[in-house]
């Protein structure tokens, strides 16, 4: 689990008609630290809301755990009726992966949501989808079946003992179903007609589930059991219908992407657009629905910049505004990217970084501590990084060097990562710094508090050399990148490889010098022999690829290579 990890959690609560009672979860997600609110989408008929949030995965536990809280308080399911199906106050909540978490570690995240659930408010508490024990327990309709009306029974079926907490019936609270699923992106293709029609036959043509085969007089075709065949469609993970927007004055094909991982956002587009002209329409534009995660939108920036001959090793905001082009998702509102990618959205403030040069050199020249050799350090790296970036840009799509393009595209993608990575480790390192004046400033006038000082004061130490340490592994990526971009890379270029490469080797030795010395205040001897064995073979590795790189660079300048 990367340290920066996002995770979406969208907990449906039984109430929503009360505006008082829906506020008050509302207010106690707001409260967790580390966590954004991001929708809350009350329906009366349903009696039901559905609240939206993000944050990092400790966090999002805390704050799901806080609105059951606010909900125990709030919600009797005794006097419940809505339209909705539901088993339970908290009905069910889904955690999941956004960015730098695994589909296994967002799983049992949810375990671990339900197994302090159940001992916080001793309710029974269900797994499903990717969290579930038990294979029948996948689907979250078979759990639901016989809803609360029916729970009472179901909870004395031994098939049907929950994962947490008691087999009783709390006749306030019902039960809870938890687990960890796939983000299902909401995505509207918008077509030159207002035929509905139309643009239903093209959801049938493209949907996972098809369409019903037709007999020769239009008759649906059964098989010998009496059932509908049925034609599967051309997309997998995809749902969809077709519909008319007044709005808009056009039809939309109406699609839920349940795994983007599996189809692209781009192929649904690109399909949708063949079908539309095997009937004579024209795609217009599309539309996402809420919010969508980056990686799926970056996705669609590198297939159509590859598409245009162009390098996919673009910065993110290049990638982002590719994708806003191609898709044509101003088409018919506004798409404001900083609102509707999840990251971009919850992005902590990077002042360093987003300074303007001129005013960084001017605080890193001041008397004040940090920013100092550390966030410096991550700069140059940063800067090794771009110009790898840089050299694979000028290179693929230029004649001659065919043969390194796939490699060169790949190592473009790496170095913008790396850069990324870097670049916010310019203001982790003085967060980290800082951490420890912070520490330094507890108090310690009792034994009490000079135990909790110590502590801070490790804890800090501790992610003051952890952080120059990880920056120092990114610039050793940094480094091969340049290597790649030194070989393969336009012969113009090289000397920016041997530069990149020369930042970056700068960039991990100042990091490891800023391990070093946080290293000396660190009381964990086992700790700190496994970091100095580290800085070792990370100055080993990165002087082999240096010397490699400047060969490079020095053969090309001398004329051995054109």
């Amino acid at each position: 689990m990367h340290r920066d990890a996002v995770v979406e959690c969208v907990p449906n609560f039984s109430e929503g008609r009360d505006t008082k009672k829906i506020e008050a979860i509302a207010a106690a997600i707001r409260a967790v630290k580390d966590v954004k609110l991001l929708d809350v989408d009350p329906g009366a008929d349903t009696n039901r809301t559905v609240y939206t949030f993000v944050g990092s995965p400790d966090a999002v536990v805390d704050a799901a755990l806080a609105a059951a809280r606010a909900a125990w308080e709030q919600i009797d399911m005794a006097a419940h009726k809505g339209a909705h199906p539901r088993i339970g106050a908290l009905d069910v909540c889904p955690f999941i992966p956004v960015s730098g978490i695994t589909m296994d570690e967002c799983a049992e995240l949810a375990r671990d949501f339900g197994r302090r659930l159940a001992e916080a408010l001793n309710v029974p508490v269900y797994l499903y989808e990717k969290s579930a024990a038990k294979p029948e327990r996948a689907s979250l309709a078979d759990i639901r079946t016989g809803e609360y009306e029916g729970l009472s029974a179901k909870l004395q079926d031994p098939a049907w003992q929950p994962d947490f907490g008691p087999a009783s019936f709390v006749p306030r609270w019902g039960a809870t179903v938890a687990g960890a699923r796939e983000f299902l992106i909401a995505y509207n293709v918008n077509l030159n007609t207002k035929d509905k029609k139309l643009a239903n036959e093209i959801a049938l043509t493209i949907r996972e589930g098809g369409r019903s085969a037709k007999n020769p007089d239009g008759s649906i075709a059964r098989d010998a059991q009496g059932n509908a065949i049925k034609v599967p469609g051309r997309l997998k993970a995809v749902r969809a219908i077709g519909w008319y927007i007044e709005e808009y004055r056009c039809a939309q094909v109406s699609i839920n992407l349940l795994d983007y991982h599996q189809t692209p956002l781009h192929e649904v587009f690109e399909v949708v657009k063949e079908e539309a002209e095997k009937l004579g329409l024209l795609v217009t534009g599309s539309e996402l629905v809420g919010l969508v995660p980056l990686k799926a939108i970056e996705e669609c920036g590198r297939h159509f910049a590859v598409k245009a001959g162009k390098s996919a090793g673009l910065p993110e905001k290049e990638l982002v505004e590719i994708a806003i082009q191609s898709l044509g998702l101003r088409s018919v509102s506004a798409f404001e990217p900083e609102h509707k990618i999840i990251e971009w959205s919850f992005r902590k403030a990077a002042p360093l970084a987003s300074s303007r040069i001129l005013d960084f050199l001017d605080e890193l020249s001041t008397d004040s501590p940090a920013p100092g050799g550390g966030s410096a350090a991550a700069l140059a790296g940063s800067l090794g990084a771009a110009l790898a970036a840089m050299v694979g840009n000028l290179t693929v799509g230029k004649k001659g060097y065919e043969a390194g393009f796939d490699e060169l595209g790949a190592m473009a993608q790496k170095a913008q990562q790396v850069k990324a990575k870097l670049a916010a480790g310019i203001d982790r390192d003085t967060e980290a710094f800082n951490a420890i004046l912070e520490a330094g400033r507890m108090p310690k006038t009792t034994e009490a508090q000079k135990m909790v000082r110590e502590q801070a004061m490790e804890q800090a130490n501790r992610e003051a050399v952890l952080v120059p340490l990880d920056n120092a592994k990114a610039c050793l990526e940094a480094l091969a990148c340049t290597l790649t971009a030194a070989k393969l890379g336009n012969r113009n270029s090289v000397t920016d490889a041997g530069t990149g490469a020369l930042l970056a080797k700068a960039g991990l030795e100042s990091a490891l010098l800023n391990v070093e010395i946080n290293l000396k205040s660190m009381t964990d001897s086992q700790f700190a022999g496994q970091i100095a064995a580290e800085t070792r073979a990370l100055r080993e590795q990165s002087g082999q690829i240096l010397s490699e790189v400047l060969a490079q660079v020095q053969k090309c300048l001398a004329g051995a290579e054109k």
